[in-house]
């Protein structure tokens, strides 16, 4: 038998990933609407300093960021870009997929400003008290910039890179956790799941990387 066409597998991919999605949200429904009232009401308390109200307000607002998206693609198609598309959901996709998973991380604790910075520096001491919901979330943490900055630049369609990529920018989060006394433990583990989250979405992504032009592909992982 024939492979089915293109058209009919991007159809059902985005069809199962729609569900998926579906099936998520109706999963976590009930904490999200937890948040509902405070979002709505504009409060910063119960919605901005929240999980679940920072996952709400990310919800909410995926239509604004793929009306960006649509509008940098179109003006981009007026001036000539073959690869308008990719790139302008790349760009969206990587601010708009990590901000909030940043500002999650950058949450100040219950005693932030009282309690001293705390570190952990023995790797994989920490992933035992993670648990599967925190070591989830890490991974979470820069899976965008994971997926997107190699189809925006090509000097990132690597994985050593990306994952090199998360690890520092996973670093400058710790090191902010410390120097700002945000009652949160500054851990390698931390470091090492946000890395591993990162260079995972962009294997995910690897047939839309960008290359630079006269590189071959086999030279990509270099």
């Amino acid at each position: 038998m024939s492979a089915p066409p293109r058209g009919t597998r991007r159809t059902v991919f985005v069809s199962l990933a729609v569900l998926g999605l579906a099936a998520v949200l109706f999963t976590v429904r009930g904490p999200l609407l937890m948040a509902g009232p405070a979002c709505v009401a504009g409060r910063w308390h119960g919605c901005f300093d929240t999980v679940n109200g920072v996952l709400l307000m990310m919800l909410v607002g995926l239509p604004l960021a793929l009306l960006v998206a649509w509008a940098l693609a179109r003006h981009r198609v007026a001036a000539g870009d073959p690869s308008a598309w990719r790139v302008s959901l790349a760009e969206v996709g990587l601010v708009y997929g990590t901000v909030p998973w940043v500002w999650l991380t950058l949450m100040p604790g219950s005693g932030a400003g009282v309690v001293p910075g705390r570190v952990s520096l023995v790797p994989f001491r920490d992933l035992v008290t993670m648990g599967p919901l925190g070591i989830g979330g890490n991974l979470l943490v820069f899976a965008a910039l994971g997926f997107f900055a190699p189809m925006r630049f090509a000097a990132l369609a690597s994985v050593p890179r990306v994952l090199a990529l998360g690890a520092g920018c996973s670093v400058l989060v710790e090191v902010a956790q410390y120097a700002f006394r945000l009652d949160r433990v500054s851990s390698v583990d931390d470091v090492l799941v946000n890395a591993v989250g990162a260079a995972l979405a962009a294997l995910a992504s690897r047939r839309w990387w960008r290359v630079a032009v006269g590189v071959p592909s086999r030279q990509r992982e270099g």
